[in-house]
């Protein structure tokens, strides 16, 4: 039996909510983990749905990855998410989804684009949480748009292996840190994962476990500027390792390099089993956020420079400066192009 499927992708799914006051930043706006929760619903719901149109087992598909993430505009309190995903390209265990969020004023009826995200998911059967289920081919429009396609897929798993790498790394409490030191700024938030948090596996959403990181890069953040912060960014989430109900995950995060006006943290989640503790503990996601320091008026500040006190502090800061000139390279290449 063929598992090709011609799919439509002029018409992706769509999830609406209205922002309310809990969905707020301590500027105002609606709070970046909100939106990234938002984002990982509804890839998570198109691509579940993809991946059970074959007979056999049911599966749930799990977040395996998040691309580079810009937050275009940002999103008030009163306005309409309208957050809507498209299956983009498969390969036999994986899918890839594109998905656009855009903000709606009620009262004007304008609207602008505040999200663009590409999301990775791998489906995992119910019946044996460790079987990864083979994926439904899509039908491309062209033999170029496949190819594209599969040049994403490499370049992602690649850059997943590469993450691996550093994977040892911990960030270590810093007694008596020096004002815009790394040490002053690194921050940490412990939780225990409950029913609420997890999917119909017994495993942490994706979506739980990009707000808890948003909001440790935000401290940290904060930390470092004393000012009101927004997320402008979010390069590449690797989810290594399923986390479990029951578990206590730390989410800690740290000061890696700044600009003139933004600041790069890098966040990584560890998970401890309280019950099966034979296991012991282990890095289960690991990402970089980009945050901007804001006056009062929402106008950019410059953001304080990084004290470097270690040669390990400096390998990072000249590797986040290197991410922070591709960043804006490339920006300007697509500034570029659309003129």
């Amino acid at each position: 039996m063929s598992l090709t499927r011609t799919l439509s992708f002029s018409s992706p799914i769509q999830i609406c909510r209205i922002m309310r006051p809990d969905d707020a930043n301590i500027v105002g706006n609606v709070h970046g983990g909100t939106i990234l929760k938002m984002i990982e619903e509804a890839g998570g719901i198109i691509s579940t749905r993809h991946c059970n149109t074959q007979s056999g087992d049911r599966c749930v598909a799990a977040l395996a990855r998040v691309e580079r993430t810009d937050f275009l505009h940002p999103m008030l309190i009163g306005e309409v998410a309208h957050v809507s995903a498209e299956l983009t390209y498969t390969s036999r265990h994986s899918v890839e989804v594109q998905v656009n969020v855009m903000a709606e004023n009620i009262l004007t009826g304008s609207k602008k684009v505040t999200n663009k995200a590409t999301l990775w998911y791998v489906p995992f059967s119910l019946q044996n949480v460790d079987k990864i289920i083979e994926v439904p081919q899509i039908e491309y429009a062209s033999p170029e748009q496949e190819e594209e396609g599969k040049k994403r897929y490499e370049a992602q798993k690649m850059e997943r292996l590469e993450t691996k790498e550093r994977n040892g790394e911990a960030i270590i409490p810093v007694i008596s840190p020096e004002e815009y030191t790394v040490g002053f700024s690194q921050s940490s938030l412990i939780h225990l994962v409950g029913p609420s948090d997890c999917t119909l596996h017994g495993f942490v959403h994706g979506g739980v476990t990009m707000k808890l990181m948003d909001e440790v890069a935000g401290i940290v953040a904060a930390r470092h500027c004393k000012t009101n912060i927004v997320t402008a960014s979010v390069d590449a989430i690797n989810f290594h390792r399923k986390i479990k109900k029951g578990c206590v995950v730390t989410v800690s995060g740290r000061m890696t390099f700044t600009s003139n006006k933004s600041m790069e943290i890098e966040v990584f989640v560890d998970a401890d089993p309280l019950v099966e503790t034979a296991k012991g503990k282990y890095r289960a996601v690991s990402a970089f956020f980009t945050y901007i320091s804001l006056d009062k008026d929402g106008k950019p500040l410059p953001v304080p420079t990084l004290k470097l006190e270690t040669q390990e502090e400096k390998k990072r800061f000249e590797e986040g400066k290197v991410r922070y000139l591709q960043t804006k390279a490339k920006r300007q290449a697509e500034q570029e192009r659309q003129q």
